[in-house]
């Protein structure tokens, strides 16, 4: 089996096309911003965090790997998207939780997410997928997954698919909700 991660990438990828638009919600270091901007040429990426240092982590990554030509850092929270997002999305990824080499007293928090998600399912195009990696293994993060399968679970299935991946024997691993937009 691959990685929480790698299956994210999996599930983005058929959403994904040169010149289309996406957007990384929680920009961390940089890997899924990377991510998408290899995968969109010739399109558009936002990429959002609410740390200067995330901001920094990810323009040297892009840099790094001569990328991101065609992405807008973001220093704000998701919860904003939509100040800086009016163009329809292909694609949207969340990796929840905190930065890893950061003060993790700084997380990802469930009103603000839940906001965001909203945000990014209103924008999203029909074929285009949402994926949100999830962190239990704090309180914050075990909350925030507990509201958004709550919320997406409210979604109305003729408009939307919801997946739940996750390993069932491993409590507190990083798990994966994605919405695929139908219609």
């Amino acid at each position: 089996m691959q990685s929480i991660l790698g299956t994210a990438k999996e599930l983005l990828a058929p959403a994904l096309h040169p010149g289309g638009t996406a957007a990384d919600f929680t920009m961390g270091n940089g890997h899924d911003t990377l991510f998408l901007s290899r995968a969109l040429p010739g399109g558009k990426v936002w990429a959002f965090d609410i740390q200067p240092a995330a901001l920094e982590a990810t323009r040297a990554l892009l840099a790094e790997n001569g990328a991101g030509d065609n992405v807008q850092l973001i220093l704000d929270s998701h919860s904003n998207l939509d100040r800086y997002i009016q163009t329809p999305l292909d694609a949207g990824v969340f990796n929840l939780g905190y930065l890893p080499w950061a003060d993790k007293t700084i997380t990802t928090r469930r009103e603000t997410t839940l906001e965001a998600v909203e945000k990014a399912l209103s924008l999203l195009r029909v074929g285009g997928v949402l994926v949100i990696v999830i962190y239990p293994g704090h309180e914050e993060g075990r909350l925030e997954g507990e509201a958004l399968q709550q919320k997406l679970s409210t979604l109305d299935p003729k408009r939307y698919d919801v997946l739940l991946h996750r390993l069932i024997h491993v409590p507190n691993c990083p798990y994966i909700l994605a919405v695929e937009r139908r219609k």
